[in-house]
């Protein structure tokens, strides 16, 4: 019989990984997908690169609704990777996950974007030198942010799975510690962090783990020093009520084909409807 209801664990998170993410703006859960999951993604993923890399044809640069954003020799950026895929939509999809990105929200979600990156070192990149990042942001302090139960939430929340495994040296993301809470200018903070590289924190994790953040925490791309390839998969939520980033709308065809318990998380036809749900620190993760 085919699930009808869409169960996600809350809290989604330990004590523990609450309290790094209040602290730091970011927590990272390692194996958060199985052997299994984490290997038909990264397959479906290396299918959807060589199809999309094929597609020569002027005016066909889209693959099963998704298309590059960036191409490059080295960087990948792939947007709307939703309906390119079923293991994509199931991670997407992903009860855990999304429970993850609920507790940040503080409240039900939509998905909101769904991107991809598949990159490697630059052979001209001067791994020598200090590195200098990328740095951005989705929203800010007290903009896209508020604090419940003494705890902070970000009404714009990533989840960000690495497929290959991520040592010091394979480019993983790059996060200013602390920046999502300070409401000072972006270019100081990132001046402070320049000066003082411990506040520059890098994600290192093997194969299937989770990054989970808001988009006020001042982020980048790693600096690839190794010869492994990076493949990282992405999933931006949202409340409700929110609207889909820029050519990320699931089209109708896709919707009409979703299950119906996970209709309002793909569409967001929940809208103003948003249930809002908040714990204490103290409360332990569910099971």
């Amino acid at each position: 019989m085919p699930d009808s209801k869409f169960i996600r664990p809350f809290p989604a998170l330990t004590p523990a990984q609450r309290y790094h993410l209040d602290v730091y703006g970011y927590v990272v859960i390692e194996n958060a997908l199985s052997t299994d999951e984490t290997g038909r993604l990264l397959d479906a993923m290396q299918r959807l690169k060589r199809d999309l890399l094929s597609t020569t044809e002027p005016g066909k640069d889209f693959v099963r609704s998704c298309r590059l954003s960036a191409h490059h020799p080295h960087h990948l950026h792939f947007a709307h990777i939703l309906e390119a895929d079923p293991a994509i939509f199931d991670y997407l999809t992903h009860p855990r996950l999304v429970g993850m990105a609920e507790e940040l929200v503080g409240g039900t979600v939509r998905l909101e974007e769904s991107e991809a990156v598949i990159n490697s070192r630059d052979p001209k990149a001067d791994c020598a030198a200090s590195p200098r990042f990328g740095f951005h942001t989705g929203t800010s302090p007290d903009i896209g942010t508020y604090v419940e139960n003494g705890l902070y939430h970000c009404t714009f929340v990533k989840t960000l799975t690495n497929l290959t495994d991520l040592g010091p040296d394979d480019g993983g993301t790059v996060v200013i510690a602390g920046s999502h809470k300070v409401k000072v200018d972006r270019k100081a903070v990132i001046a402070a962090a320049y000066d003082d590289p411990r506040l520059i924190h890098q994600v290192t994790a093997p194969a299937g783990s989770t990054l989970l953040f808001g988009e006020a925490l001042i982020h980048a791309t790693g600096q690839i020093r190794s010869d492994r390839e990076r493949v990282i998969v992405i999933g931006g939520y949202t409340p409700t009520m929110f609207q889909a980033w820029n050519g990320q709308e699931p089209s109708a065809e896709f919707i009409a084909q979703t299950p119906d318990h996970l209709k309002p998380l793909i569409s967001g036809s929940d809208r103003w409807s948003w249930q809002q749900r908040h714990r204490s620190l103290d409360t332990p993760a569910a099971q």
